[in-house]
């Protein structure tokens, strides 16, 4: 009856035995119980079955006897045999089977990669268990390498659809030298830079560089997390730990381990929640919410922020041992003003992947375009002039671009203060986004320091500086 409750083996099982019995017993007692039965009486048609099964109706699972020659009982046949399957299909799952059983001889199959031992004559009842436990880990190997396939094809598309790290002036050049330098090693990276410079692809493109880049990379935008969500977020929470953790949830620190863990605008995060950041990084050990056991963390840190110099240096500000585990390599990343010659390899880029993004030939730029362009002081930096360029492309159906078609007018950073004690408007949505820069420029970037003059949160003047492309 025991029997006869077993669930299905969903998979192909391959039984190799030279006795025609033994193969008989399988058939008789596995055919009704296997989506898929095959057998062999000589091992060396294995070779030819496995690669005719290699892509359609693959064996999940082989029962390998390790004798195959009459009186032979030293089980080296069979070992010779697992040692070819793990060799070349390392997914299948082989159990071995002798009538001569032995501690030794089972240690050395364990060894060799076999997954469990069966004694000849079988206990009906042990063989299935052991069928179904086998089965199940032959699916989740199978589940693991199509799910690895899918990430690594999934970190090509990411790392295809970003931007191209494109710089030539002296100062860019002078970063990438020391993005080559850093990046083999595991050294924390603090990378400095104004809103839109592409800090985020100076964290990516050390990640891609390093002994990690196979693994996640994970970005966390530290201005945008709520206070209250913080250790929920990051840490994770066990089922319980407050009202709502319905479930076990892993944290963001734990969903980056073995990868980078990219901490991005971390001058915005509280001094009260410096303390806790620190002490994860210190420890190298996450305790979830509702949890009394840490769990190792191994994760290499790369953190960004818009802050100046002299604000991280201000202990009322940030936490100076804190400062002093993230910037063992600091990186500053030049706004793109600074960068000018830079900014014609910039377009020209953008131009040709929205080209593409939007199926047209790409457009040229006129040389008043390209002067423009140059001489903008482009607040954004490099993601406005992306959006420019996108904006251009979409709205203009001709072959050659001028400068009216960026709509650039003259700089924000020149003519915003002007504008905000004589407006030559009541628009609002120009007005509010005059303030915005105005408070950004003031406090040197700090969104904290921004948000609390504007009356707003940092989350609200996130969306506020989306909005404006700022």
């Amino acid at each position: 009856m025991a029997a006869l409750a077993q669930p299905l083996l969903a998979g192909h099982l391959l039984v190799v035995d030279d006795d025609e019995d033994v193969i008989a017993a399988a058939r008789l007692l596995l055919k009704r119980k296997v989506a898929r039965f095959s057998s062999l009486n000589d091992p060396q048609q294995l070779p030819d079955f496995l690669q005719q099964h290699s892509s359609l109706h693959t064996v999940d699972v082989v029962l390998l006897d390790m004798n195959f020659v009459l009186g032979e009982n030293s089980g080296n046949a069979g070992l010779e045999w697992l040692t070819f399957i793990k060799k070349h299909y390392p997914d299948t799952v082989v159990i071995l089977m002798t009538a001569f059983a032995g501690v030794e001889l089972a240690v050395n199959a364990m060894k060799a990669g076999a997954t469990d031992f069966v004694i000849k004559p079988w206990s009906n009842e042990k063989l299935l268990g052991t069928l179904h436990a086998a089965f199940s880990l032959a699916h989740s190997r199978k589940d693991n390498r199509q799910l690895n396939q899918h990430n690594s094809a999934l970190r090509q598309s990411i790392a295809a659809s970003l931007p191209a790290f494109i710089g030539e002036t002296p100062a860019m050049q002078e970063l990438l030298r020391k993005i080559n330098r850093c990046a083999p090693t595991e050294a924390n990276v603090l990378i400095l830079g104004e809103n839109g410079s592409g800090k985020e692809l100076v964290a990516r493109e050390i990640h891609r560089r390093s002994a990690r880049a196979e693994q996640v990379f994970m970005a966390l935008d530290m201005g945008a997390i709520p206070d209250n969500l913080f250790e929920a977020e990051l840490f994770g929470y066990r089922k319980g730990a407050f009202t709502g953790a319905q479930e076990n949830r892993a944290g963001r620190l734990l969903a980056a381990n073995g990868g980078t863990l990219f901490l991005d605008e971390i001058a915005n995060l509280p001094m009260h929640l410096q303390v806790k950041l620190l002490r994860v990084l210190e420890q190298r050990q996450v305790t979830a919410l509702g949890d009394d056991k840490p769990q190792a963390l191994n994760v290499r840190v790369i953190a960004a922020t818009n802050a100046s110099t002299e604000q991280l240096h201000d202990e009322l500000q940030f936490r100076q041992d804190l400062l002093y585990r993230l910037n063992t390599v600091e990186l500053q990343l030049p706004p793109l003003r600074e960068r000018k010659e830079d900014i014609p390899l910039l377009a020209d880029y953008f131009l040709g992947l929205y080209a593409q993004k939007y199926q047209r030939k790409k457009p040229l730029l006129t040389r008043e375009a390209q002067r423009a362009l140059a001489n903008y002081s482009w607040p954004g930096n490099v993601r406005s002039l992306s959006h420019a360029v996108e904006r251009a492309l979409v709205l203009s159906d001709q072959d050659l671009l001028d400068s009216a078609d960026f709509a650039l007018g003259e700089s924000p950073l020149k003519t915003g203060a002007a504008r905000q004690l004589h407006p030559e408007t009541l628009n609002l949505e120009i007005l509010e986004r005059n303030a915005v820069e105005t408070a950004l420029k003031k406090h040197g970037g700090n969104i904290s320091q921004a948000a609390t003059e504007l009356g707003l949160t940092r989350t609200a003047l996130y969306r506020r500086m989306e909005k404006y492309d700022l």
